[in-house]
Parts: C-alpha cells; structure tokens; sequence
C-alpha cells in the first residue's frame, strides 16, 4: 500500500492511496473460491460449481464487496500506522477501481486536536450546602394533610370565601343560547382555584348558599374548543352549599394512615426526599462551576467539522421553537447574525468540553462497566411502568440506543474524578439561595 499525504493544514489532512492490483485480486479470487465451496446451483453438486460460472454470476457483487473491504482496511491501516484520530468518519472518495488496475482513493479527515490536561489541583471550586429547615419541613407536612382533607359542611350562613368549595349548579350562555359542555349540577368548586376558565372560580367569592349570581367570563384563544376559543361566555350559578376543608391534625395517627410507624419516621423520609434534591442542585451549581473553570484553563482548537454538527443540532432546535413561537425573548429580540454568533461560540464550547472531559476520561482509564449500564437501562425501564420488559429488550436489540444512556455516566464520572482531585470548598447557605444558585 502507497500512502501520499496531500493536505496538512491544522486539523485537516488528506491522502491518496493506492493498494496494488495483485492485492485486490487475491482477496477476489478468494472470495469467489470460499463462495463456490459452498454455492449451491442447479444441475451442479454443491461446490463443484465451475470456478467460471462463479465469476460471471457473483463477479461483481464479490467486486464491490472486495472494495469496500479494501478500502476500509486500507485507510484503517493508514490511520493506526500514522497514529491519526478523527475528529469523524473521514471522507473517501475512489479514484479508480478498474478491474486488474491499482485501487486508488482518497481521504479527507480533520483530527482530534492535542488536549493539554489541566493542573487538577489548582483548580478552586465551592460547593454549597443546604440543609431543610424544620418550616420547610412543617410547610410539607401541611400540604400532605390539605391533600388528605376531606370538605364538611358549613352551617353558617356566610358568603364563600378564597380556598373554600362552593357546591353549584350553573348553565353558561354565549348571546343567550347554551352550549354544550357549559352546564352543570352540584359540582364542587374552590373558590379562586384552578380547574376552570381562568375569572372563573374567583368571582363566586361572597356568594351564599341559596343565592345565585351571573357572572361573564373569556374562553381563551387557544381553548381545546374551538367552537369556544376566544368566546365571551355567561354563566348563571346556583349555589346549594358551603363546604371548607378539615385538616387532619398532623400527629403519629396521621403518619400511621400514611403507613408509617410514626410522625418521626415521616419527617425522616420527607427530610431526606428534601435533602437529596438539595444534593441533586448543589452538584449541578457545582459541576458548572467545573465546567467553567476547565473551559477557562484549557485552549486548544476544536475540529471545525464537530463545531459545525453541534451548531447545526442547536439552530434546528432553535428553528423549531421560533415556529412553535417559544423563542426566548432575548433571543427574539437579536438580529440572525448575532443569534449565529452566540449559538455557535455555545457550539465550539461545548465541542470543546466535551473533548476535554473525553480525553480526561481516555488517559486515566475511565471507563462505563457492563453493570453501570445495566442498571441505567433498568432505570431508564422503570419510568415505563408495566412496559419494563420490552424496554430492556429494546435497548438489547438496540446496541446504539444503549449507547445513549452510556455519555452521562461518562461524564459523571470524569466530572467526580476531576472533583477529587480539585480544591473544593464547602459553604454553608440556605435553600433560597442554593436554589437561586442552581437555577445559574
């Protein structure tokens, strides 16, 4: 094989090579021989087939399929002998594969960059800690128990008032005549609360039981009916009766209905749901504390062909959101080449990142073990209730859809690995400002 550089301008490189036609025709006529062994023709026995008919049947299927061969065997060669890493699937292009001629072809490629490996230790980081309050604890418990209130009665004669249920029958109108859907009896309403047109549930305030009152509401524009979107409706109520929530007093019976042994245990549990999403906020304002500081320490230039992929992903996703009219206000409100400019510097930082913490992982051996996968896919399953099996199976048939969950864990890894390593400072706040933090 003759390899000849042709291009080496920063990251791109190309070649031509030429592998000789003796090469090429060794790897045929042992192709075309392994195939008549097994071949099977009429009015032949198997493999006995004439090594002639072979050729003229299966000549040039054996022929392209030798190509391919050759060419991804000799450009494999050509990259390992060299010590070449793409930053992709480099470009080849044949120049010539006549039969009894030289294969010749071409390889385009842009490499991996060299990534200098930060001084770990010098990077100085803060994790902030948060810790929940006994009043986020008791705000908790409160709101298990409005969940497990049940409404009574009010007996006296009052008007309802915000957080109270209003028993009513109502018929609604739009220029007089009543729709469909917009009559009712004895439905429980919460005064100023969700679940109905908005105006609504706020205007039965002061209302009493017994009395009625007519009040004018707007379906919005984008109302799931369209008969009603954007409509200005009438809606004449009835009110039956008052009814307020009773709160269960929240003691060791309370916890006990919920199945635990006590008010204790309880808090216990919701104090530790509480601190894990604490935990879960700390590392993420935490991680991108890293992530900025690598970005900051490290230089190096990013392949322009991983550059270009990922800003292609990001604007499509832009696209999309500007036709689906979810464009951020601050993006809405820059010129195209401003909003290129600013996507694709997010573009090579990420390409950038993502190489660092690659190369990091690639030098000191971390790797994404056969179990840690296993129980991502398990993980992954489990949001599937009653569809956990053919979840596992399709990641099993799916090597590549498997692959998928494979990059966070990577990356987390590397990220605790370069954590160990770092100054990392922990810092006492509360959970506003942990929150706040996180939210960047």
């Amino acid at each position: 094989m003759q390899v000849t550089e042709t291009l080496s301008d920063g990251l791109k490189r190309a070649f031509t090579v030429v592998v000789p036609a003796a090469d090429i025709e060794t790897k045929r006529a042992a192709r075309l021989a392994e195939l008549g062994k097994t071949l099977r023709l009429p009015g032949f026995r198997p493999g006995k087939v004439p090594a002639n008919l072979v050729k003229t049947r299966y000549g040039s299927a054996v022929a392209a399929e030798v190509l391919e061969e050759s060419v991804n065997a000799a450009t494999r060669e050509m990259l390992t002998e060299r010590g070449l890493r793409p930053a992709m699937q480099p470009k080849v292009d044949v120049v010539n594969a006549a039969e009894a001629q030289d294969l010749e072809f071409k390889v385009e490629l842009e490499l991996l960059p060299e990534i200098p490996m930060p001084d770990f230790a010098a990077i100085g980081l803060t994790r902030l800690k948060a810790e929940p309050a006994p009043e986020a604890l008791d705000k908790t418990l409160s709101g298990i128990a409005a969940r497990q209130s049940e409404p009574v009665d009010v007996a006296e004669a009052r008007g309802a008032a915000k957080g109270e249920i209003l028993v009513v029958d109502f018929i609604g109108r739009i220029d007089g005549v009543a729709f469909e859907g917009g009559t009712a009896n004895d439905v429980p309403v919460e005064v100023g609360g969700d679940g109905f047109i908005p105006g609504f549930t706020e205007q039965l305030e002061g209302l009493q039981a017994g009395q009625t009152r007519t009040i004018e509401v707007t379906f919005p524009a984008d109302y799931g009916a369209e008969k009603l979107a954007g409509k200005t409706a009438h809606f004449e109520i009835a009110a039956k009766k008052l009814q307020q929530r009773e709160l269960p007093p929240v003691d060791d019976d309370f916890a006990k209905k919920l199945g635990f042994e006590g008010l204790e245990p309880l808090r216990a549990v919701i104090g530790s749901q509480m601190q894990r999403e604490y935990d879960q906020m700390s590392r993420q304002h935490l991680k991108r504390q890293l992530m900025d500081a690598l970005a900051a320490t490290v230089s190096f230039t990013a392949p322009a062909s991983l550059v270009d992929a990922e800003f292609d992903a990001i604007w499509q996703r832009l696209e999309e959101d500007r036709k689906a009219g979810k464009l951020d206000a601050e993006d809405a409100a820059k010129d195209e080449e401003t909003l290129r400019a600013d996507y694709r510097a997010i573009a090579e930082r990420r390409v950038r990142l993502g190489l660092l913490l690659a190369e990091i992982g690639r030098t000191n051996a971390i790797t994404v073990g056969n179990d840690e996968m296993t129980r991502a896919m398990r993980t992954e399953a489990a949001r599937y209730q009653g569809q956990e099996s053919q979840v596992m199976k399709f990641f099993r048939d799916n090597p590549q859809a498997a692959e998928t969950l494979r990059g966070p864990i990577f990356e987390d890894k590397v990220v605790d690995f370069v954590l160990e390593l770092a100054k990392v400072e922990d810092k006492a706040v509360s959970p506003e400002e942990l929150a706040q933090a996180a939210a960047g």
